[in-house]
């Protein structure tokens, strides 16, 4: 097996010779002779030689740009293919051809991005399987709280059944955050209003303003209930009451802003708080990190996205929906 610089420069040398040959050749069937240090009188066929020449380098040229081409288009395949992978397609594999550099590192690249997906996999697998283990003890937890109402005063038992909801509501984000993951597209999708959904999610909140106009939408009314849900909740947790909810349409798309009348985070912090687990620095407010997270995995299963933005001096959540 011939390194693919060896070819290159084979195919350099094969190209000289081809040339010296070729001038060779015309100097011996011309009957010219050249002395060295003796310049050709005849115009003629000095011409003749200049013409050959590079009619002869053209044709190198065109014989060898196939070759080259053919090595460019493995290469940009397999570009395409770490792309899908940095994109998030763990699926993302190119074909071997020759036995080259490039055929070697096309085979090193699918054994990567196959050990990549094994360990996504197990990764999901094991978060799935502790969360829904969890649900066990959880409920053996709060039916012995249930059990010592009257052998505990009533502050502590509130603060048990706060950590308790709070653990329940963690242990539902992971394994919702694990389905999203595993099963890539939803097999619950309808035509539904988006205002309509907001309004009965507003509902649940004292202090929550909707306006808009009603948007039809396609998707899962249940995890579309979900984002609007954490939205809500994270606005009641971190930010300051009133919650402004608004639904717009345009450009074949339905907006929905959610902000309220808090500090916001810092413009530093805007593609943070997306990132699951996150919490600021000076956050006291309870939560465990993964309602925005779960924001913009149910927008982008939509194949919409959520962004964090300052619109007049306040921080807003925009997310947008193809309608």
């Amino acid at each position: 097996m011939l390194r693919l610089y060896l070819r290159f420069y084979l195919a350099l040398l094969a190209s000289l010779l081809m040339l010296v040959l070729s001038i060779m050749a015309l100097m011996h069937f011309t009957g010219t002779a050249w002395p060295a240090g003796m310049p050709l009188r005849s115009f003629h066929t000095r011409l003749s030689i200049h013409v050959i020449t590079m009619t002869l380098a053209l044709a190198i040229g065109i014989a060898a740009f196939p070759i080259v081409r053919q090595i460019s288009r493995r290469l940009e395949r397999l570009q395409r293919g770490v792309e899908s992978l940095g994109a998030g397609d763990l699926t993302a594999r190119v074909s071997v051809e020759g036995r080259d550099e490039v055929a070697q590192l096309a085979t090193a690249f699918n054994h990567a991005a196959g050990r990549i997906e094994q360990l996504v996999g197990a990764h999901k697998a094991l978060l799935a399987n502790a969360s829904h283990e969890l649900r066990t003890p959880l409920a053996r937890i709060r039916l012995a709280v249930e059990l010592m109402k009257d052998a505990t005063d009533a502050k502590r038992r509130a603060g048990l059944e706060q950590d308790i909801a709070e653990l329940d509501q963690l242990v539902d984000e992971i394994l919702l955050a694990s389905r999203l993951d595993v099963v890539p597209e939803s097999a619950v999708t309808e035509e539904l209003d988006l205002l309509a959904l907001a309004a009965e999610e507003c509902a649940r909140y004292e202090e929550a303003n909707l306006e808009g106009t009603p948007v039809l939408v396609h998707g899962d009314p249940r995890l579309l209930r979900r984002l609007l849900r954490n939205l809500l909740e994270n606005a009641r947790r971190h930010g300051a009451p009133p919650t402004q909810v608004r639904i717009t349409s345009g450009a074949g798309l339905a907006t929905l802003s959610v902000w309220d009348s808090g500090t916001g985070v810092s413009p530093e912090e805007l593609e943070a708080v997306f990132r699951p687990f996150y919490r600021r620095a000076d956050s006291s407010a309870s939560g465990a990190g993964l309602g925005l997270a779960l924001v913009r995995q149910i927008a982008r299963r939509h194949h919409g996205e959520a962004r964090c933005v300052i619109q007049d001096g306040r921080c807003c959540f925009i997310v947008t929906l193809p309608k």
